[in-house]
């Protein structure tokens, strides 16, 4: 096994990496948007009760909105980031 110091000189002599793996980015940014929307489901009624402050439901709601734009985004670059030509 070469040293750190050969590799950082002759970075040609490392294995190469594996390679990425595939996956659908779709389910886990819905997966991601389910919490938040539990999340805001919960302190929705929290903040109903008095219990929690605007900033926590404003803070799930930011959630959402940035997994839509997550949603967005795979949709456009989806060949891109799955290896597909």
């Amino acid at each position: 096994m070469p040293s750190i110091v050969t590799l950082l000189l002759h970075p040609e002599r490392r294995r190469p990496g594996p390679p990425p793996l595939r996956v659908d980015l779709r389910r886990i940014l819905l997966a991601g948007m389910a919490v938040w929307l539990l999340a805001l489901v919960v302190f929705g009624v929290l903040a109903i009760l008095g219990r929690a402050t605007t900033e926590v439901v404003a803070t799930c709601v930011i959630g959402l909105l940035l997994g839509g734009a997550g949603l967005l985004w795979e949709r456009r670059h989806r060949r891109e980031y799955r290896g597909e030509d």
